[in-house]
């Protein structure tokens, strides 16, 4: 049965939200969880650069970090959509997708991104797979492989200097005019990395994993690992609408405690940083339970 408020209400119940939870559920906090069964990396096969959890299946860390969260009895799940929230006299106010109204003194919003997939046939299918965001999660599995970075400027710059380091096949996909000042030009010729203007069209895969990539003119690229720099949007406008500071690229805007621009509001996990991975999720949301309960204590000590 859950209760109508809470201590903390948490949006987003995956790695960032659950290792919140589990700091304020052992600091004996009423918790509720809300969560749509949404994650970004459902087609993700095997989690790495985590420590004790290297290769495991993401759905099976996240499964057994809920089954041992639960096991708090003050702590709540709820698989529901959070559809507004607003600020009240007490603390906040969650409306889900169920109609259901919830009431907390505090938000914690670990909703993460959703991200914006290029115009190119078959890429979907395989983010996550093969098509990738980070050397660091994934980069080991594909080393000395054909790999190309679907990317322009600083950003594919910088994934090139990182993913050379992984293979000496590279290849960088401007999808137009390159943008690379001469220096960097001259770094690329140096370390063979093509620049390949052409645009991409479309991926051949089997269940995901590359085969080769067509160009707009009709010719091929053999591939097996296409690392990608992909625009996204926040997966909940609730913090942007209670007036959550955004940041230039796009992220919630947070303090090294994790506090949003709005007193009482905090946000972890893919939605405040670039840094996508399992484990930094679980150590940020580690830190924002952490300083929600400070805040609570203060403020009934």
């Amino acid at each position: 049965m859950y209760k109508s408020t809470y201590d903390v209400i948490i949006i987003g119940g995956s790695y960032s939200g659950l290792s919140a939870a589990m700091a304020l559920g052992r600091s004996l906090r009423s918790v509720l969880i809300l969560d749509g069964g949404n994650p970004c990396n459902w087609q993700t096969p095997h989690s790495h650069n985590f420590i004790t959890q290297d290769g495991e299946q993401p759905h099976r860390i996240a499964q057994k970090a809920k089954e041992q969260v639960l096991s708090y009895k003050n702590v709540d799940f709820l698989e529901d959509y959070a559809l507004l929230g607003k600020k009240t006299a007490a603390g906040f106010e969650i409306l889900t997708e169920a109609c259901k109204t919830f009431r907390s003194r505090k938000l914690l919003f670990a909703t993460g991104i959703k991200d914006i997939m290029p115009d190119i046939e078959g890429f979907a299918e395989c983010w996550g797979i093969s098509a990738i965001h980070c050397p660091y999660c994934h980069g080991y599995e594909f080393k000395s492989e054909k790999t190309a970075i679907l990317a322009n400027g600083e950003q594919a710059f910088h994934m090139a200097g990182l993913v050379r380091n992984l293979t000496n096949n590279l290849s960088i996909l401007t999808q137009g005019k390159p943008d690379f000042n001469d220096e960097q030009v001259s770094k690329l010729h140096k370390n063979e990395i093509r620049i390949i203007e052409t645009p991409a069209v479309s991926l051949a895969h089997e269940n995901g994993q590359l085969e080769t990539l067509r160009f707009e003119d009709g010719s091929f690229l053999e591939l097996k690992a296409l690392y990608a720099a992909l625009p996204f949007e926040q997966h909940s406008n609730i913090p942007e609408k209670l007036g959550c500071t955004l940041t230039e690229s796009g992220h919630i805007e947070v303090d090294h405690f994790q506090k949003t621009s709005v007193p009482g509001i905090y946000a972890c996990g893919d939605n405040t940083s670039r840094m996508r991975s399992v484990a930094y999720a679980v150590a940020a949301g580690n830190v924002a339970g952490a300083m929600i309960n400070h805040e609570l204590t203060l403020e009934d000590f």
